[in-house]
């Protein structure tokens, strides 16, 4: 057997290992699913160091996840605003003027910390209530659209080793 040079040890196989781990349709569907719920945590710029984290504790496809992480932007704040008054409601408390807090960034950033910690929490406790039944229905469609996409896919090869004469 010839000796791996260190590309091949250092690089290549890391990234091979990465780009091809997790590619049942189980793992897939935690992928989608757990990534998504995390793309959509309630504080800008965590979203992708979480989405790494968590994806390499439960060794998802990071390819994948970093894919539903960057995909889901467009939707990110529209739904922190979403956690926000969700924890609003939650907690009783009053809600939080939102476009209040960006006059207060520059002109008292003292105020606006005293403030954004609080819509922070409500956001990240509306986020904590709502994931865990978010994940569970992403799991499951997506494991179910997985599942089919690997049944068409081997019938596929199937036929092709096999043609009918």
């Amino acid at each position: 057997m010839v000796p791996r040079n260190f590309w091949q040890r250092r690089v290549r196989d890391p990234l091979v290992a990465q780009l091809t781990q997790g590619i049942t349709p189980e793992k897939i569907a935690l992928t989608i699913a757990v990534g998504s719920a995390l793309a959509l945590f309630p504080i800008l710029g965590t979203t992708t160091l979480l989405c790494f984290v968590v994806g390499l504790w439960l060794k998802l496809n990071q390819p994948i996840i970093q894919l539903i992480n960057q995909a889901l932007w467009p939707v990110h704040l529209p739904a922190i605003f979403w956690c926000v008054r969700l924890g609003e409601r939650l907690l009783g408390a009053e809600p939080v003027n939102l476009p209040h807090l960006r006059s207060l960034i520059r002109a008292h950033p003292l105020e606006f910390m005293q403030q954004f910690g609080s819509a922070a929490e409500h956001a990240i406790l509306g986020w904590a209530v709502v994931a865990p039944v978010y994940v569970a229905i992403m799991y499951f469609v997506s494991r179910q659209i997985a599942r089919s996409v690997q049944r068409v896919k081997q019938d596929s090869a199937a036929s092709q080793d096999h043609p009918v004469p």
